[in-house]
């Protein structure tokens, strides 16, 4: 994936003396989980960086981590992992102040500004709707050799940390769950109705959202509210990290115009690709969507620096007004319609 072939070159561009360890070898797991001092002195010793990949494999790698960090401190580490199933707390709690982390997704417009033209960009544009954004997508060419990848993708790598590591035994269950919420895009989801539907309890569906949502598979937004009784803020948005998953695990990769839910894809773009834009540039803040019981809604809400930003999601060149109830209830909050005509700048800053 990509995050290896950044540290790749983040260790080449580093020049010091490098030990890289995937720990998808099981010859590894002995050593980093073992709390033995000596064990692992032995084995980094002569290093300057220690490079461990898919590190949430290995048990107990924060404890170890911190053993490594206090004994060994002229050793510099970087840790990746492509599930945050197992890593985020156990490396984190342990380093409370002395790790930093770094969240990559697919390949986002903002970074491609850096090669491409807004006409290139545009260009693209159904592709990325249809295919995604995963990095080896984007060097692939021909649409079967990319529906290939796609489905390799979907029946293996989806589901491996999930089954390994959250301790889940039924991926034809996490297939069908996932096609539900990809049928559901820009509508809230009712954990009962879900449940209902795959036979499964509410609390089960919940857990198995969790662990799809810290796989990067899926993200969930949640309705904003000030605590009025007229605004939805009990069931949540969910939209996919990347659509080329969404699109293979529904079988359709079909063209825009050949199908009934580009407006769908055009809503999870946006807000995945300015998830993206405020993350790489440090654009703090919280992102929900709006509703109210009488149906008014904004598909995205800001709230950074004390302020408001309500922003109307159309496919095309349409514009919309602000709903009645929002302009009402935030009189100071900005409104923008986000179209074909302005996408580029809303989520690159261009």
């Amino acid at each position: 994936m990509g995050k290896t072939t950044l540290v790749s070159d983040i260790v080449r561009q580093s020049k010091l003396k490098t030990l890289s360890v995937n720990a998808d070898q099981s010859k590894y797991l002995d050593i980093f989980s073992s709390r033995d001092l000596y064990k692992i002195k032995n084995f980094v010793a002569g290093y300057e960086l220690l490079f461990i990949d898919e590190a949430q494999r290995i048990p107990e790698i924060g404890i170890n981590l911190k053993i490594i960090l206090d004994n060994l401190k002229p050793l510099k580490i970087i840790v990746t992992g492509s599930s945050s199933l197992d890593i985020a707390s156990k490396v984190s709690e342990p380093l409370t102040g002395r790790v930093w982390t770094y969240k990559l997704y697919p390949i986002s417009f903002f970074e491609l500004t850096k090669i491409k033209s807004a006409f290139e960009l545009d260009d693209s544009l159904e592709e990325r709707l249809l295919f995604g954004s995963y990095p080896e997508i984007l060097s692939l060419n021909g649409d079967r050799i990319k529906t290939e990848y796609l489905q390799t993708l979907s029946d293996s790598y989806l589901y491996k940390d999930l089954l390994e590591l959250g301790g889940l035994r039924n991926s034809a269950k996490i297939r069908d769950l996932l096609k539900l919420i990809a049928f559901q895009i820009g509508n809230e989801v009712s954990l009962t109705e879900l449940g209902s539907s795959l036979g499964m309890g509410k609390d089960t569906v919940s857990r198995y959202i969790d662990y799809l949502e810290k796989s990067f598979i899926i993200f969930r937004l949640k309705g904003f509210s000030r605590n009025l009784r007229k605004e939805v803020s009990k069931m949540d948005k969910v939209y996919f990290h990347d659509l080329g998953v969404r699109n293979i695990l529904i079988d359709n990769l079909k063209p825009l115009k050949e199908r009934n839910d580009a407006g769908q894809l055009w809503e999870n773009f946006l807000i995945t690709e300015r998830l993206k834009y405020l993350s790489y540039t440090q654009k703090y803040g919280s992102i929900y969507f709006w509703r109210v019981y009488t149906g008014a809604e904004l598909d995205l809400v800001e709230e950074k620096d004390g302020k408001l930003y309500g922003y109307e999601l159309k496919f095309g060149k349409k514009s919309a007004k602000p709903p009645f109830g929002w302009k009402k209830t935030y009189p100071q909050a900005l409104f923008s319609v986000i179209n074909k005509e302005n996408y580029l700048k809303f989520i690159t800053g261009k």
